[in-house]
């Protein structure tokens, strides 16, 4: 039972990958076979978001007990999250050069992702500003908490403010009642539940790794003095 939820892992992205590419899917009008993409492109995003909600409840729990291995996860899953946002950046490039004919346009979300991005880039520069631990964990936490929100401002305020080539934006069709039959639903949310949990999976493993690189350096650390 301990691997179960691994099983479940491998499980879901098998039938994510079969089904994604080999299903039956609805005739659209701009998107047509691309609309395929929204079993890895949307999926992965929203695999992302919550990873980055997970970085905030770590980010909180340090600063309000001040247990290191709170940042340590935090920064692990920041990590995570940053991997399927490269990700879902690069299938949405993808994407764009199917529908839109060019791999970057101006367009108000895609614009917002890359900033985003770069936002959560900077989370890991502001991490080596400082060699004191406490302070660099204080630092991390609190940016972890305001950067989430700025990110939901960019990828999904600001693109519903303006006009957007997205679907569900100028004439676009989007994942709705409407567009999508319930058949597509059925690949969509086991794909963000296989997503998130190989991101949990990949952590898992990192944060293990890294605790084990601590021990070794402190280990080193004592035998110095």
């Amino acid at each position: 039972m301990h691997n179960a939820w691994k099983i479940a892992c491998v499980a879901l992205l098998y039938f994510t990958l079969f089904a994604g590419f080999l299903m039956p899917i609805p005739e659209l009008p701009i998107l047509n076979e691309s609309i395929r993409n929204l079993f890895f492109h949307v999926t992965m995003w929203f695999a992302m978001i919550i990873h980055m909600v997970v970085t905030i409840v770590y980010s909180i729990r340090y600063l309000s007990g001040g247990k290191i291995q709170y940042d340590l996860k935090a920064e692990q899953y920041a990590i995570t999250g940053m991997v399927f946002g490269i990700a879902g950046l690069i299938t949405g490039m993808i994407w764009a050069r199917f529908t839109w004919g060019a791999f970057w346009v101006n367009d108000t979300k895609l614009n917002g992702a890359a900033a985003a991005m770069l936002m959560y880039a900077a989370y890991f520069i502001l991490r080596q500003s400082t060699e004191d631990e406490t302070k660099r964990a204080k630092l991390s936490a609190v940016y972890l908490v305001f950067a989430f929100p700025l990110m939901m401002a960019f990828i999904y305020i600001l693109p519903r403010m303006t006009d957007s080539l997205h679907p569900g934006n100028g004439g676009n069709p989007a994942f709705g009642q409407y567009d999508l039959d319930n058949q597509m639903r059925l690949v969509f949310y086991p794909a963000i539940m296989g997503w998130t949990l190989l991101g949990v999976w990949i952590t898992s493993i990192r944060i293990r790794i890294k605790k084990l690189w601590n021990s070794h350096e402190n280990q080193r650390y004592f035998f110095l003095f």
